[in-house]
């Protein structure tokens, strides 16, 4: 196994399961098990799918102050709870939440803390982009205010001598 593969579980590929270190088939044939590998990349891919609705990462945020139940992050997350339910299950399946039952309470926590450090560096790129985007804008509208370039002025011209030896 290079490290370019990973073998993991094919139903991890819907984003529903949380990845095992490989999945077992048995070969009927041969009746013996075998491995699947799946490469890196498209278990990123999976992974970066689970992460892909944007009531996830709300509840990964909320996560970062502690433990909630569902009725904590109801109002935090701005969904219904049943579909709030349905988003919980989904990061759980994939490891990203854990679920713990206190009395009649279900508190939700984030499983790897290292979860955060991919939202700040998310957050830092598209900070990035756009301070990118709006210093390209600021230009842009500089541009438009200010006077024409010298070299918008010399085409001017030439364009107009152009005309005048014309007449």
């Amino acid at each position: 196994m290079t490290s370019d593969n990973l073998i993991i579980p094919l139903d991890f590929r819907s984003h529903v399961r949380a990845p095992r270190p490989y999945q077992r088939q048995t070969c009927q044939a041969e009746n013996r098990e075998m491995f699947v590998t799946t490469p890196i990349y498209q278990v990123k891919a999976e992974f970066f799918k689970t992460l892909g609705h944007p009531a996830r990462i709300r509840v990964l945020e909320v996560l970062r102050d502690g433990e909630r139940t569902v009725s904590d992050l109801v109002p935090a997350v701005g969904i219904e709870a049943s579909h709030l339910s349905q988003q919980l299950a989904v990061l759980r399946r994939a490891n990203l939440v854990q679920a713990r039952k206190e009395g009649t309470s279900v508190l939700y926590s984030v499983g790897n803390p290292m979860i955060f450090d991919l939202l700040d560096v998310a957050r830092r790129i598209l900070t990035s982009s756009l301070d990118e985007t709006r210093a390209l804008l600021t230009e842009l509208e500089l541009s438009e205010r200010s006077p024409q370039s010298p070299r918008e002025e010399i085409g001017s011209e030439r364009k107009h001598r152009g005309k005048a030896s014309r007449h």
